[in-house]
């Protein structure tokens, strides 16, 4: 299953790239929303072949999945893999700047299943894509409207 989405940031693309790229920052927020995530790699710097192993409970099952940085190209992409038993897939942020202090930031999400259940719950999800994709484009516009406040208050030099 395919996702993308897009929406524009008020912010600079730099800011924005810095803000997607805080991997620490994503790890502490998924730990507050009871996933335990645990990073596996030993790279001192963030960089391409940064690795996380996460577990959460979703839909009453606990679940797995192992998360790879692929790419990481400054200010313009972020590309991560993820993998689990019953799920493969990948993420592709690429920011463009549109302005100054303008960024269109476009995520494209695609999940492919391993077993049978999980194909059959992606295609339940096919079944109610106008749902799920407004979701998923509520989700992009809660990211964006955060980088936005948090650009804001960020002092001016």
């Amino acid at each position: 299953m395919k996702l993308s989405g897009r929406t524009d940031i008020g912010a600079p693309v730099a800011y924005v790239f810095d803000f997607l790229s805080d991997f620490e920052g994503w790890e502490r927020s998924a730990m507050r929303r009871g996933a335990d995530v645990h990073r596996t790699d030993k790279l001192r710097v963030p960089g391409i072949g940064m690795t996380w192993q996460a577990r959460f409970a979703w839909r009453g099952k606990e679940r797995q999945v192992q998360v790879r940085l692929k790419r990481m190209d400054r200010p313009g992409n972020i590309a991560l893999d993820f993998d689990g038993p019953s799920v493969e897939g990948f993420v592709n942020i690429e920011l463009v700047e549109l302005a100054a202090k303008r960024t269109r930031m476009l995520m494209q999400v695609e999940v492919r299943p391993r077993t049978l259940a999980a194909r059959l719950f992606l295609q339940s999800l096919k079944l109610a894509k106008a749902k799920v994709q407004k979701r998923y484009d509520g989700r992009l516009a809660g990211i964006a409207r955060d980088i936005e406040a948090r650009f804001a208050g960020q002092p001016t030099l």
